[in-house]
């Protein structure tokens, strides 16, 4: 029997609990899920890759059937090196499916024989944002609603704030 694996791309800078869910719940429906850590060229990452990587790995340990793999090419190409037949998706808003929606089309244009897997954010997790993450914490803002204590201890660490939880 063939296994079912799927792809979760992403730069994860940081990785929040928005998407911790979408990869607890994702590691439910294949038996193998990767997530793939990349750069996005128009952004400016607060944690170079090789940390994101490790947070990332830090964060899914307890996850069996979960890797992390770097990747810099083409989605399609990654999600076929890894023997992946979907790509794993969060969506959090409106705003979110118009980008995810062209993005699945010029993929699926690209390789129509692996499919693009939506799954919807836990509502008490939609508004949750790394950018916005980011921003709150530049400010000192508390963090630890949106990320794990340890993320969050990255996040300070990065930033010289002392702490980015709530009443410290």
């Amino acid at each position: 029997m063939t296994q079912r694996a799927a792809v979760y791309p992403g730069t994860f800078d940081p990785v929040t609990l928005g998407h911790l869910d979408i990869i607890q719940r994702g590691s439910r429906l294949v038996d193998r899920l990767v997530i793939g850590v990349t750069t996005n060229p128009s952004k400016e990452p607060m944690f170079t890759l090789p940390e994101r990587m490790d947070m990332v790995r830090r964060e899914t340990a307890d996850f069996p059937n979960v890797s992390v793999v770097e990747f810099d090419s083409l989605l399609m190409n990654f999600a076929e090196e890894q023997g992946a037949s979907m790509i794993l998706r969060g969506l959090r808003a409106v705003a979110d499916f118009e980008y995810e929606y062209q993005m699945a089309g010029m993929n699926q244009q690209l390789n129509d024989r692996i499919e693009t897997v939506f799954l919807m954010a836990d509502v008490s997790l939609q508004p949750i944002a790394s950018r916005l993450v980011k921003e709150i914490a530049r400010y000192g803002g508390a963090i630890d609603k949106f990320v794990t204590p340890a993320v969050a201890a990255d996040v300070a660490a990065r930033l010289g704030h002392k702490d980015l939880i709530r009443g410290k």
